[in-house]
Order: C-alpha cells, then sequence, then structure tokens
C-alpha cells in the first residue's frame, strides 16, 4: 500500500475558499479602519484649538466667536483641510479629498462649561443630537470615534 503524502486537491480548495471568506470579511472592517484613523488626525489636531478656545472662555468668561478672538492660527494638513473656530463654543474639523470617503466632510466639537469651570467637549458626526445644543457634523457616523455616533 502506498502512503499519499502532501494535500489533496479538495483540501486544497477547501483551504482556499476558507481564506476567502476571512479576507471577504475582513477586507472592509479594515477599509472603514483606515479611515477611522485619519479622521482621529483631525481630532488629534483640533487639540490646540480646543485649548484655545478654553482658555478664552475661562480667563474672559465669554466664547472666543472666531479663531482670531482665541488667538488661534487655524491648521491644516493633507487629510485636513481646516481646523477653525466658526463660533462660539464650536470647533470645526473639514477633511480633505485626499480620503474620498470623508472628503469635504465636517466634525464639529461643541464646548460647555460644567461645575468647577471644567470645559468639556462633545464630538458632533451627522445626525448625532447634542447635549448642549448646536449643529453636527456631516461626517458619516460610521468613520466617526465612538463617542461622536448618536
Amino acid at each position: 500500500m502506498k502512503m499519499q503524502k502532501g494535500f489533496t486537491l479538495i483540501e486544497l480548495m477547501i483551504v482556499i475558499a476558507i481564506l476567502g471568506i476571512l479576507i471577504a470579511i475582513a477586507l472592509p472592517a479594515y477599509q472603514d479602519y483606515t479611515v477611522r484613523a485619519k479622521v482621529t488626525e483631525g481630532l488629534n489636531l483640533a487639540a490646540s484649538a480646543k485649548l484655545a478656545s478654553s482658555e478664552t472662555r475661562l480667563s474672559n468668561g465669554t466664547w472666543p466667536a472666531t479663531s482670531a478672538a482665541a488667538g488661534y492660527t487655524d491648521a491644516s494638513t493633507a487629510i485636513v483641510t481646516s481646523v477653525t473656530i466658526p463660533g462660539a463654543q464650536n470647533i470645526r474639523i473639514t477633511y480633505s479629498a485626499a480620503t474620498p470617503e470623508i472628503s469635504g466632510n465636517t466634525l464639529m466639537l461643541r464646548g460647555s462649561v460644567g461645575t468647577g469651570g471644567v470645559v468639556r467637549w462633545e464630538c458632533l458626526a451627522a445626525l448625532k443630537t447634542s447635549l448642549f445644543g448646536g449643529t453636527a457634523g456631516t461626517l458619516n457616523a460610521k468613520y466617526a470615534p465612538a463617542n461622536c455616533r448618536s
């Protein structure tokens, strides 16, 4: 009797089919993950705008109406078109065409002052209801961080 060495064609086909199914499931999730990483770059870039706006609010007792009023220079990168302070309590992050899924969309940050003078920031993607009032951004919620989704 001959000993079989290696795998049969059927066994190899089953392995390839299983790999195909796993790749079909993993690829969309990975693509969303890479877009979320780019969205996070905008939130990191907005840290200085949040600081400038918070400092102005705590020092003057009022929120800055513009970036200039907060002493903040609008920031941008290849992925983020701009991070601006368009009005009291708001920061707008606008994404560039470098990532087609989020091109031209915005993510809004809305500030409020809690007890003890603690400034809190709420992140608003599309269709999220604000706890403090204000306008939501246009960024699809599936690409936003968990705290920005409704």
